[in-house]
């Protein structure tokens, strides 16, 4: 895929619709300060701007008038962008359903299978498509088609579809908010609408069983708000800004480098007869050791390893490339043990895959992703009504009356709901750096379900029942999440280090030896999240090899755990970072261990280079290799690692 065509597309997309929710807004007297209708009749409110004048009835009065809420409660800012990445993750996802015939109604929503035809499918075809029609919902599309209102039958039509996609991909497809569809301003009569571009720049095969291309739009969809938050922001960065600071799409063969080393060296180590190796391009064999450490490791690796008992976790996961790439490679372990492909997704997501990330918009293309990749093996997927074990990790919300009825219910419950709900007050902006109590998060789960079902159908009881659904319930899910073992780690971690006072005393009482940066943090904490002898893999920046902030770090890594692999990158390859970076694979143990190092600083060209570099490095003896023990640096001709 052209990642030009489809960096200049996500960024004037992102323009583009928030200019046109703006405009939407401002129709109805809503802008940084809120305006009264010109004049109101009963079900009827006019506004007057622009030199427009612009009318809305019935139910799209309380749709304004929830819109009205959240801007003063909000930001007006806050819920433009708020909208408008929500109807690009939707318009992507979209198409790529269409484009993979992945749609139940089997018709195109944005184009036409009919080569030519500028109109979309279900224009054509409504209302005689399975979208819950109401008999008010078919007068009002014969009536827009009389009357030749085109873009706001698409608008209504693509509307009803997100809603029916909720059915089957809820973790995307949320039941629309009422101000969200009053905001809807797309065109499929404006040749420069968004939908329309996308449909003549983007080539369907970026899009065919190509999962890789929703985050690559999502990181260039934010590519202007993150050097707007880096560049311009002096001083701290806002927890609402972490998001925007620090999302970062991680090069495909770096990801094939940390699982395959990871995942892949987990799976090989204690499977004799494995043919896995095979299918692994970027895996590094390992160093020839000791016999003392042959010995021991042998002990270590001599395990009954079934592929549903290994849980793999990306902390970090962003829009889930580390999670997709590992999912292909679950696929392989799990045939090699005679299951047959239309069963294994499901075991897959169920048992072995784990992701966590601070940023709702990452976590709904994690799980769109994630839904994506299984329906490519298993067509009846999207069916079984599967949610996958990552959660976009929430603020806990306080609620007195709600916490009282737990309190006068079951004591025990409530003393681990106020611990929970206190520990996550700060949630979005400490991520997976929060540690947990190790709970007994079933029985919570199990007490919390009995409660449910004891409320009585009373107005009281079912806001008590709200909250516990949609905030408690939440909570233990990550906080289940975030207690486990991992035989797996893998992630590429947030790379900031302009903490705001909350976050900068969280980081001091939780991680003071490593509390320069995130990234840093993130490393000492995947060792917390990893089993004895698992695997930690990462993607960050290189200074924690070299300078002294990061001297504590180095030295716990060295008198504690054992560096499998690590991949030094020329200063400059990855310019998506900005910063010079690094990949490495870490095993939660130490003993004797001699590990394999690449120095690419020599090679300059980018991460193309960087990726044949180290395919040579895999194939063929190379003077950039070295195999070593951690505390033999010294004698590395060129030492990689300089102050070790």
């Amino acid at each position: 895929m052209d990642k030009n065509k489809l960096k200049i597309f996500a960024i004037e997309s992102r323009k583009k619709l928030i200019e046109d929710v703006k405009h939407k807004a401002k129709l109805i007297g809503v802008d940084k300060e809120i305006s009264n209708p010109f004049s109101s009749a009963e079900g009827m409110e006019t506004y007057e701007n622009m030199g427009q004048t612009y009318t809305i009835y019935g139910e799209d009065i309380e749709k304004r008038k929830n819109l009205v809420k959240q801007v003063t409660e909000r930001g007006y800012d806050e819920i433009i962008e708020e909208v408008a990445y929500t109807w690009f993750n939707r318009i992507i996802a979209i198409r790529y359903l269409e484009v993979n015939n992945y749609l139940p109604t089997k018709i195109r929503v944005l184009s036409s299978e009919i080569d030519g035809k500028t109109e979309p499918d279900i224009i054509t075809e409504s209302p005689n498509i399975d979208l819950d029609f109401t008999n008010e919902d078919k007068e009002k599309i014969y009536n827009l088609k009389n009357d030749n209102k085109t873009d706001d039958l698409f608008q209504f039509l693509f509307i009803k579809q997100c809603n029916k996609l909720n059915e089957i991909l809820p973790g995307l497809f949320e039941k629309t908010e009422d101000y969200m569809e009053l905001l809807l301003n797309i065109s499929i009569i404006d040749q420069d609408s968004v939908i329309n571009v996308l449909i003549k720049d983007i080539p369907e095969e970026d899009f065919t069983n190509q999962i890789e291309i929703i985050g690559w739009l999502y990181q260039y969809y934010n590519s202007e708000r993150k050097d707007e938050v880096i560049n311009i922001i002096k001083g701290k960065i806002s927890k609402k800004d972490i998001p925007a600071a620090t999302q970062l799409f991680t090069t495909d063969w770096v990801v094939k480098y940390m699982v395959d080393n990871s995942l892949g060296r987990y799976w090989i180590e204690r499977n004799e007869k494995t043919n896995l190796k095979n299918t692994l391009k970027y895996y590094l064999n390992e160093s020839e050791q000791s016999s003392e450490t042959t010995k021991l490791l042998k002990s270590i690796r001599n395990e009954n390893v079934s592929p549903d008992s290994i849980k793999f976790l990306d902390p970090c996961m962003g829009s889930g490339h580390i999670l997709i790439y590992a999912f292909d490679i679950f696929m392989e372990i799990y045939r090699e043990f005679g299951y047959l492909d239309k069963d294994i997704p499901e075991l897959i997501l169920n048992n072995n895959l784990f992701g966590l990330d601070i940023d709702n918009r990452a976590y709904q293309l994690a799980y769109f992703a994630l839904m994506m990749k299984a329906r490519q093996y298993d067509r009846k997927i999207l069916g079984k009504n599967i949610t996958p074990n990552i959660l976009p990790i929430k603020d806990a919300k306080q609620n007195k009356k709600v916490l009282d009825y737990i309190k006068d219910k079951n004591t025990d419950l409530y003393e681990d709901i106020c611990y929970l709900l206190d520990i996550f007050k700060s949630g979005k902006e400490f991520g997976s750096l929060i540690q947990v109590k190790n709970l007994n998060y079933n029985n919570i789960s199990e007490s919390v379900n009995d409660l449910l079902k004891s409320l009585n159908s009373t107005l009281s009881s079912f806001s008590i029942k709200k909250f516990i659904l949609n905030e408690i319930v939440p909570i233990i899910k990550q906080a289940k999440i975030l207690s486990l073992k991992y035989d797996i780690v893998v992630t590429n971690p947030p790379y900031m280090n302009k903490f705001e006072s909350s976050l900068k005393n969280f980081a001091t009482k939780h991680y003071k030896d490593y509390s320069k940066d995130l990234f840093s943090m993130f490393i000492y904490r995947n060792f917390e999240f990893c089993k004895e002898n698992g695997y930690s893999a990462l993607m960050t920046p290189f200074v924690w090899m070299f300078i002294k902030n990061y001297e504590k770090l180095r030295k716990y890594i060295i008198s504690e755990k054992n560096i499998s692999s690590l991949i030094q990158l020329e200063y400059s390859a990855f310019s998506e970072a900005t910063v010079p970076i690094c990949t490495f694979v870490l095993c939660n143990n130490k003993y004797d261990y001699k590990g394999t190092y690449l120095r690419l600083s020599d090679f300059k060209g980018g991460m193309d280079v960087q990726n044949e570099k180290v395919l040579e490095a895999i194939n063929e003896d190379v003077d950039f290799k070295f195999e070593a023990n951690v505390n033999s640096f010294s004698k590395i001709p060129g030492n990689p690692i300089a102050y070790w």
